[in-house]
């Protein structure tokens, strides 16, 4: 997939869809699987527009929602949907007072020399949201282009949507989460040095490094690790503030892997989140915290044994 950021400039005509895609969710993922099947049948080229940061951490980032994957995790999974392209744009002060037209003409149109449009039936576009679908039919007739409506796609008869997926996250609904995704939620980042304290403790962890600083969910979790060369690991993660060992903590991932032992610092890796085991808590000593973590541990290999016989 050919990744590109700025004032687009594309040289052959496109299949465009745009949005946050915040999370990737089995509604986006049939926004994209639409484009890409219009692309192949049309001989255009499939094409992703997104933005960077998402408009509500640029108008209220004290307000904004947790983010529910990365940039980089979001390239990763339009690039596996089978996209051509991706272009992002900055969404700036000078984006947020585009006018609706502008950014059809010089964006769209120009930029990207879109000749199919999928949007969502609530898309809103342009300074002041003032640019809707009907804006963009219109438009679309005038500079010819055509315009598709993509409705919500329900999941459990429930409509798949970002929210929906943190407000699962957030109560530790992980399989309600993985549902609506279609897939494990994940957070993927780089093995990072830590104050090694679960080495000393007798359980070394993998510190993961996080891109922002407001996860969606938080506990001890049942979690497969994947990227290294000897396959996918199980093991335990921690996610929160350490409240035991941290007065004014920040929010750290650490994964404790089964039956390993070898350094991993430096590699990008991914963890699935599988299984909520407990909250996170404040315990009244490391010997107390050591035990939990054995306990911990037991029921994460616990979860995986059940899981494989409910497999079997």
């Amino acid at each position: 997939m050919r990744i590109t950021h700025g004032v687009p400039r594309f040289e052959s005509p496109t299949a465009v869809t745009i949005g946050n895609f915040d999370g990737i969710h089995q509604g986006h993922q049939a926004m994209l699987r639409r484009v890409e099947a219009v692309a192949r049948e049309q001989g255009l080229q499939s094409c992703v527009l997104t933005f960077e940061p998402h408009p509500r951490e640029f108008f209220a980032p004290e307000k904004a929602p947790s983010r529910l994957t990365s940039l980089r995790e979001k390239l990763e999974l339009f690039a596996c949907l089978g996209l051509e392209r991706a272009h992002i744009c900055r969404f700036d002060t000078g984006l947020a007072r585009q006018a609706p037209d502008a950014f059809v003409s010089e964006i769209l149109v120009q930029g990207l020399r879109a000749r199919w449009v999928l949007v969502g039936d609530d898309f809103r576009f342009g300074a002041g949201r003032a640019g809707d679908l009907h804006l963009l039919q219109a438009m679309g007739r005038r500079l010819h282009f055509d315009v598709a409506a993509m409705h919500s796609v329900l999941v459990g008869g429930r409509r798949a949507s970002s929210t929906l997926v943190r407000e699962a996250l957030a109560k530790g609904d992980i399989e309600g989460a993985r549902e609506l995704l279609g897939r494990p939620y994940s957070i993927s980042g780089r093995v990072v040095d830590g104050d090694k304290l679960g080495k000393r403790l007798g359980f070394p962890t993998a510190n993961i490094q996080l891109k922002h600083n407001r996860p969606p969910l938080a506990g001890i979790f049942a979690v497969t690790l994947h990227g290294l060369p000897e396959g996918m690991r199980r093991g335990v993660a921690s996610l929160g503030l350490r409240p035991t060992v941290k007065a004014n903590g920040r929010p750290t991932l650490e994964v404790h892997l089964f039956d390993f032992a070898r350094e991993i610092y430096g590699t990008h890796v991914r963890v699935d989140f599988l299984h909520k085991l407990r909250d996170e808590a404040k315990f009244p000593s490391l010997d107390a915290l050591v035990a939990q973590i054995e306990r911990d541990c037991a029921d994460g290999r616990e979860y995986f044994a059940s899981a494989v016989s409910v497999a079997g």
